[in-house]
This record gives C-alpha cells, sequence and structure tokens, in this order.
C-alpha cells in the first residue's frame, strides 16, 4: 500500500470530521490497525483540530463565568431572585451587586458568541476539506481517464480480446498490454461484481506447455468506476484468462471458475 498517496488523498481528514459514510469509516478504521503511520497522522489530525478550536478562544470565558456566578451564588435557575437587605439604604452594596449581575450577563453573551463563532470556524474547515477532497477525487479521475485513452489510442498496444467460458456465458473482458512498458491494462466492465470473500485473478498463460503466472488480483473491484486495472506482465504472454478465487488470490489457477480467455494474435 502507498502510506504516503493514502495519506494526502484527504480521506483522513474527512474521518476525523465524521463525514465518511458507515462503510468507509469501517475501511479506515481496519487500515488504521494495520498502519502505525496512518493512525499517527490521524493523531495529528485531531490535534490540529484542538488547535484550531483553542485558537479561536484564547482566553476561558467560561471558567470567569463560572466563578462570578459562585461568587454571587447564582445557578442557571432563572426564578432565583437575590435577597437585598430593606433595613437600610445600602445603595454602593447594591450598585456592586448590579455591576456584577451586568458583567455576568455580559461575560455569558461573550461566551455564547465565540462558541458560536468556534463552530462557524470549524464547519468552514470541513467545509473546505470536503471541497479539497472532492477536487481531488475530480483531478485523479481525470488524470487516470487521460492515462487510458493515451493506452487505447497507442497503436504499439496489443488489444486481447478475452471471450466468456462455461462458468457465465454473458461475460467479457479484454486486455491492453504495453510491451515496451511492461504493462497489461485488464478491462474488466463485462464482469459480474465477485461475491463477498472472493475476488477477480488475473493469469499469464504460455501454451505449450500450458504453464499459468499470476498478473495479480484485481482488488477494490466494486469501488473501481473505470473498472479497469493495470498490472505489470514481464512475461512472454501467449493468452490471458480471468479466474474467481478466494480472497488474497491463488497459487494456481480455479479451472471451474475460468470466467474469461483470450489468446494473444501471432501478427
Amino acid at each position: 500500500m502507498d502510506i504516503e498517496k493514502y495519506i494526502t488523498s484527504g480521506i483522513l481528514e474527512l474521518y476525523v470530521y465524521g463525514a465518511l459514510s458507515e462503510k468507509e469509516n469501517a475501511e479506515v478504521y481496519e487500515i488504521l490497525q494495520k498502519y502505525p503511520e496512518i493512525e499517527t497522522e490521524v493523531q495529528e489530525i485531531e490535534k490540529g483540530l484542538i488547535q484550531l478550536s483553542t485558537a479561536i478562544s484564547p482566553y476561558n470565558p467560561e471558567k470567569v463565568y463560572a466563578r462570578i456566578k459562585d461568587k454571587l451564588n447564582f445557578t442557571d435557575d432563572e426564578s432565583q431572585v437575590i435577597p437585598i437587605n430593606r433595613k437600610g439604604n445600602h445603595w454602593t452594596s447594591y450598585l456592586g451587586w448590579a455591576a456584577s449581575v451586568a458583567l455576568l450577563v455580559a461575560l455569558g453573551s461573550q461566551y455564547n458568541k465565540n462558541k458560536d463563532l468556534q463552530q462557524q470556524v470549524v464547519d468552514t474547515q470541513i467545509e473546505k476539506t470536503l471541497l479539497e477532497g472532492k477536487i481531488n477525487v475530480v483531478e485523479e479521475d481525470a488524470s487516470k481517464t487521460k492515462l487510458l485513452l493515451n493506452v487505447l489510442r497507442n497503436k504499439d498496444v496489443i488489444q486481447i480480446p478475452l471471450a466468456a467460458q462455461k462458468v457465465d456465458p454473458t461475460a467479457y473482458a479484454s486486455v491492453y498490454w504495453d510491451k515496451e512498458n511492461q504493462t497489461a491494462y485488464i478491462d474488466v466492465a463485462g464482469l459480474p461484481a465477485p461475491p463477498p470473500g472472493k475476488v477477480y485473478q488475473v493469469w499469464s498463460l504460455t501454451l505449450d506447455p500450458l504453464t499459468p503466472t499470476s498478473l495479480g488480483v484485481l482488488e477494490k473491484f466494486t469501488e473501481d468506476k473505470n473498472k479497469i486495472f493495470a498490472l505489470t506482465n514481464i512475461n512472454n504472454s501467449e493468452a490471458f484468462g480471468i479466474t474467481l478465487e478466494p480472497e488474497g488470490g491463488s497459487k494456481t489457477p480455479t479451472l471451474e471458475q475460468l470466467y474469461t480467455l483470450g489468446i494473444v494474435s501471432s501478427s
């Protein structure tokens, strides 16, 4: 896994802000358990969010507000009345109490305003992160589409159609083999989504004698919109086949689960 690419993709910020779906959250959590570097990055993002919130409120009006309430013997019950000794005209004392009450109200109002402002800044940051994430996805899709178009239009790239086999007569696929760059682009738009616990595996074949060599499994089949996967192929392939295998792949192809097969043209 390309850890650096995953960290810079923006998905960890979305995970911290709670903007992912339940399934995506589960996937990120699983990755955190496997890669300590990614878990550390999540902790740094959380720390940055806390610092952002603190920067908005450099002093703590909530504590000041609470201390004055305790001093005045206030509670949050609006029905409570401040007792006043009416035996004398203690106007100075009364004015002091009134000033304290006014200060208490002002601090409470300021505290609420700061909380609202803090929430607005956090919301803005979340919106910015989400927008950046969407832009990154669009740019990545555009870049991938451009690469695929260049491959399809390259006259030196060999196209090998893979015909359906008995297990699924409706299946089809294609291989675009760039020999010079030792890369095979596997177009599997014609294959059904693999069932849970299964994955498609691509094989390079030599025919005499029949010798299969695994090129790899097609991870994240459902998530890939283009359904085109790039696999390294350093073999002198005479044919290509795709089988359905247990998750993680197999050492040898399960021929009963051969979905497509195609022979490289000799011309």
